[in-house]
């Protein structure tokens, strides 16, 4: 089984190979169970705030935090100079929301002050690692947040790694034991087939969710059995590498 604890290499090497056949394997089987995803493009700011709420909840919450909140304010502009408290409460289901609040606010007034305007359309032109500098140089703006305004909105190559996809690569062999989420980023960017960054992303998420669980994998019923370095580790009564 090929696996790595990191990726330098900008040729192809043999085991960078691999590893790219192998991503390539795995995301026509996802794609053969779960199809095209859809998903709503919002503008980047809006994109930007829906992400922020997104951190640690589930969509649920964080959907629910950012109806609330723009019924609440018409504008981001009124969001961004309305009372703190007000914001908090808006996006209260959310979770964390007195951190969430004041960053929120704190990214519009960022943007404004250096944009003139409440519009972040300049990442479109940008190179990605110029935009991922930018977006993550915002106060509680980290890679993964950044790689989905980037991916998302503006179609960039950028790959944002949750914990589910941080999961599923690692127990694949896509990345190391020992690679962190932040460090993934970059890796799954070159490992992944055909520019389907967005693609990839989802359906990696979705099988985590529905079949790689945190806990109690259902590998019984999992396509990639032949591809996954923890079934191998598993079947065979083995430790899997930490």
């Amino acid at each position: 089984m090929t696996r790595r604890d990191d990726i330098h290499e900008t040729g192809e090497t043999s085991e960078f190979a691999a590893l790219r056949l192998k991503a390539r394997v795995i995301h026509n089987r996802l794609f053969m169970l779960y199809g095209e995803p859809r998903w709503t493009k919002l503008d980047g700011v809006s994109e930007l705030v829906s992400t922020i709420l997104s951190q640690n909840t589930n969509d649920g919450n964080r959907d629910l935090a950012y109806t609330r909140l723009r019924a609440r304010f018409a504008t981001w502009e009124l969001v961004r100079d309305a009372p703190t408290d007000i914001v908090i409460d808006a996006i209260r289901p959310a979770g964390l929301a007195n951190q969430k609040g004041p960053r929120i606010q704190a990214a519009l007034q960022r943007i404004t002050a250096e944009q003139g305007k409440l519009n972040i359309d300049f990442l479109a032109d940008l190179p990605v690692e110029d935009g991922l500098a930018w977006l993550t140089s915002i106060n509680g703006i980290g890679p993964k947040t950044a790689s989905i305004v980037l991916l998302f909105c503006y179609d960039k190559p950028a790959f944002p790694v949750d914990t589910h996809i941080h999961r599923l690569t690692g127990r694949l062999g896509l990345i190391g034991p020992k690679v962190s989420a932040d460090q993934a980023h970059d890796i799954m960017v070159k490992l992944c087939p055909d520019h389907q960054y967005g693609t990839f992303h989802i359906n990696i998420i979705r099988h985590g969710r529905e079949v790689c669980h945190a806990r109690s994998p259902e590998c019984e019923r999992c396509p990639l059995q032949d591809v996954c370095v923890y079934f191998h580790y598993q079947y065979n009564g083995l430790s899997v590498p930490r």
